[in-house]
């Protein structure tokens, strides 16, 4: 490690050389454990107090102080002392959960791609959610010893930053990341020479650059096209995360997915299973495939039948249009030779994989769908996101009901530690123990509840007088930059009671959202806010897209509020919701607020981030909180049900979320007990604390895609990489061979007998060119009020004649009629997931 350290101190040129210790000191600077084990936090500050507080960012304050700041500092026992310490840990060599669960594990690899990781706010490549997701989720890797590695873009400018105006209009700002600045490495070959990749896009070649981040136990690679080599108008192309049109959105995904995959190869890092976090990544399944065909000499067909065993496809999306889609010719542009040179296949070919119907040229490009016909598995990120995707593709698997669309869920977690308060993590290590998210979590929820009532609002109290402190901070900081007058700057500084409910509510600025519900009935939310004896306070915080009219106009209707009606008391906007800000509002909060339409939450991660220090959710039934909610751990909003953009039921939940507020939540903070403790809340927070805490954790979610997902698909990719990958080529040549075969395959007789408790059925079935060992027969009923469907497979009892006839029978044990009952016959060969990987079906009439 100290060898990789010190050339990347060579390399920029930037940190003095000599001094004993640096390069220690310089090694816990690019491991990003700082952004979670907050046990470092005392070495930057004692380094450079100011510097820490505005950056959060060790790597500039070693580039950044004197040398003979460095050399007194190094110098201090107590400074080494807790450097040595810290380097130890880091060190260690413990075994991990997934060497104790899973020793003798196929799986020695999984490459997770993503287009934004939320690691730290000192490494601006993400916006929200799925950063978020991505993010927590390599550090829960690394916890746990999942063998993971990230792959990733560098953005020169990332996300944009955002101001609030003094008209409380939205403002967007670029800045530009210095890569030298940044917690990263040049990614360097054993020579020493910096990895350089060649990509050609749209006929042309150009150089990508890579680097390296340390994220604990894992590593995360990312690229970028900024290389002097390159054209200007390809060194753009990982300016922005999200930004421009179409042409520059697919050379990123290229970048991304083939790119990425071309990193690997070039490090010699041969996953067994390709994680794709949402589908911007999904031209890696033709690369991987790509690659399958070069070592064996397989068809395209064929090895992508062999590699998406490996590859799993998470879709964070709710509707059909946030799925990125690419025009006929845009794909003809890029992948037209790539088709035709790389895969040996035609442009048609490739187009159809991306294609509802393959067959229509007029339809644009999913890379959902893309993601979708490479992968071995597919899942949503809430249960009821996994109900709502199954409908969202259910055009894709033609008289396959959807309850058989083949869309799992694992439910996003967030990685507790990088969330928890100071506070709260001390009351955690003395109840739980340093190591509690490192292992299965099952003792957690009972030692918790054991934490007193005074211990837990002391808790509570402690977080919410550093939230109004570091509020009066930011908002008096903000309010000079955006010029405010001089009174109103004096204002920010000494806004909000540290004793008052604090409500909390930040995300994006966007329509779905509803980020302006409670802003429905402003008379009565003053009214809610100004009470004497039981005031509220809310913070808000969240950007909308630059270009989303409705989403900026939504948050300056917030400024007009709050200024109108001089409520600056009560209401503050923080501007520039990163990582940071995110940090203190969910450890300050007393209660989460969440208001988007259902189902069109994903899942949503802000509201399980205040779990950890004790703070309760308000929410919407929707995404995770579906799963989540009962009366004991917080409060629910809506009936559960879809309701679209109905206005009228806007209306009627503003009004539900009003009541709630003003006769259960505040009067629940309010009601204290002769200590000054509110018992009925306090209970609240311990059962939220014990049950939702581990539920909801990444820790959880991580355990979780590696047993279920990782682990199976390791499995089947080695069995069928196995012999140059022959799997693959009896699984094409019998998909065929079943297609070809299909029209003749028919139901004949049907007789149902009665037997005790239910009924035997024989079934006659004409197979004619189908082996019986190639399909299965089996009785299908749909599901009673929301249950599962039954499905009962039959079994072969006899031949009629030479022709294929084939007699099928169950006996079913139920109590509903033999009618809900009906034969259909599936493909069923070579461990094939159906109908993900074959769509046939044929349905008794």
């Amino acid at each position: 490690m100290n060898d990789k350290k010190s050339n990347t101190s060579e390399f920029y040129g930037l940190l003095p050389t000599g001094i004993d210790g640096i390069d220690t000191l310089t090694a816990l600077a690019l491991d990003l454990t700082w952004s979670w084990n907050h046990a470092a936090d005392a070495l930057w500050q004692q380094l450079d107090a100011e510097l820490w507080e505005r950056t959060h960012n060790p790597w500039i304050i070693l580039q950044t102080v004197s040398r003979q700041q460095l050399e007194q500092t190094l110098a201090d026992p107590a400074f080494r002392s807790r450097m040595t310490a810290l380097k130890s840990v880091s060190d260690a060599s413990t075994t991990s959960w997934f060497q104790q669960a899973h020793p003798d594990a196929p799986l020695t690899c999984v490459a997770y791609f993503s287009m934004e990781f939320m690691l730290t706010e000192a490494l601006p490549i993400y916006v929200g959610g799925l950063g978020n997701v991505a993010g927590d989720q390599l550090k829960a890797a690394s916890d746990l010893g999942v063998p993971v590695v990230g792959i990733g873009l560098l953005y020169q400018q990332g996300y944009f930053r955002q101001e609030i105006d003094r008209y409380g209009a939205q403002q967007a700002l670029f800045p530009y990341n210095d890569p030298g600045q940044l917690p990263i490495m040049p990614l360097r070959l054993p020579t020493g020479e910096w990895l350089r990749l060649q990509l050609t896009l749209s006929g042309f070649p150009i150089w990508l650059r890579t680097w390296q981040v340390t994220v604990g136990n894992v590593t995360l690679y990312l690229l970028d096209s900024n290389d002097m080599a390159n054209l200007p108008v390809h060194r753009g192309i990982t300016s922005e995360l999200y930004g421009g049109e179409s042409e520059l959105r697919i050379q990123q995904e290229i970048i991304l997915g083939i790119g990425g995959w071309k990193l690997l190869m070039a490090l010699g890092i041969k996953p067994e299973v390709c994680h794709m976090n949402e589908g911007h990544a999904a031209f890696l399944v033709l690369e991987r495939a790509n690659t399958l065909m070069k070592e064996t000499g397989l068809s395209f067909n064929e090895a992508l039948a062999v590699t998406r065993a490996g590859n799993l496809f998470t879709t964070h999306t709710a509707v059909a249009a946030g799925f990125d889609h690419f025009s006929p010719a845009l794909m003809a542009q890029f992948f037209g030779d790539y088709a035709r040179q790389e895969l040996g296949i035609s442009l048609g070919e490739l187009m159809a994989l991306g294609r509802q119907s393959p067959t229509n040229r007029d339809e644009s490009f999913n890379m959902a769908f893309l993601a979708i016909r490479g992968s071995g598995a597919i899942n949503g990120v809430s249960r009821l996101h996994g109900a709502v995707s199954r409908q969202l593709f259910n055009d894709l698997f033609p008289r396959w009901p959807t309850a058989d669309v083949p869309v799992g869920y694992v439910t996003n977690g967030v990685h507790m530690p990088s969330w928890d308060a100071n506070e709260a993590d001390d009351i955690w290590t003395e109840a739980c123990g340093k190591d509690r998210w490192r292992g299965t979590l099952d003792d957690l929820g009972g030692q918790i509840s054991q934490v007193s009532d005074e211990t837990l609002w002391k808790l509570r109290t402690t977080c919410r007088h550093e939230l109004v402190t570091y509020a009066r901070k930011r908002l008096e900081r903000q309010f000079t930059v955006s010029g405010h007058p001089p009174e109103l700057i004096d204002c920010a500084s000494r806004v909000f009671d540290p004793d008052t409910l604090t409500l909390g509510f930040a995300r994006r600025f966007v329509g779905y959202k509803r980020p302006n519900l409670l802003l429905h009935d402003p008379d009565r939310f003053i009214r809610l806010l100004t009470n004497r004896e039981q005031p509220v306070q809310l913070v808000i915080a969240g950007k909308a897209p630059p270009f989303d009219e409705e989403g900026k106009a939504l948050i300056q209707q917030w400024g007009q509020f709050i200024q109108q009606h001089n409520l600056y008391q009560h209401v503050v906007f923080l501007s520039d919701y990163d990582m940071l800000l995110a940090e203190h509002l969910v450890q300050g909060a007393d209660v989460w607020i969440n208001t988007p339409r259902r189902p069109w939450e994903a899942c949503g991660t802000s509201g399980m981030k205040v779990l950890v220090n004790g703070g309760l959710n308000v929410s919407e039934l929707d995404g995770w909180w579906a799963e989540a909610y009962t009366p004991e751990v917080g409060w629910a909003l809506g009936d559960g049900q879809a309701h679209g953009n109905n206005s009228a039921w806007d209306d009627a939940e503003a009004d539900e979320l009003y009541s709630l507020l003003e006769n259960q939540v505040i009067p629940a903070f309010y009601n204290r007990d002769p200590r000054g403790i509110p018992t009925q809340w306090v209970a609240r927070i311990r059962q939220s604390m014990a049950t939702l805490t581990p539920q909801f954790s990444a820790n959880r979610t991580v355990r979780q895609y590696t047993e279920q997902y990782y682990l199976p698909a390791a499995t089947t990719y080695l069995t069928r990489r196995a012999a140059s990958g022959a799997a693959g080529v009896s699984i094409v040549q019998l998909r065929q061979t079943l297609t070809n075969a299909w029209p003749d395959v028919a139901f004949g007789e049907v007789r149902v007998e009665p037997v005790a408790n239910g009924y035997l059925f024989h079934i006659s079935v004409g197979l004619h060119r189908v082996s019986p060992d190639q399909v299965l027969v089996e009785l299908y009923a749909e599901g009673i009020d929301g249950a599962n469907p039954t499905r009962i497979p039959l079994e072969t009892k006899s031949t009629l004649n030479e022709g294929g006839i084939y007699i099928y029978q169950a006996v079913v044990s139920t109590g509903r009629p033999a009618s809900d009952f009906t034969a259909r016959i599936i493909p069923n060969y070579e461990g094939i997931s159906v109908p993900l990987e074959d769509g046939l079906i044929h349905w008794q009439r």
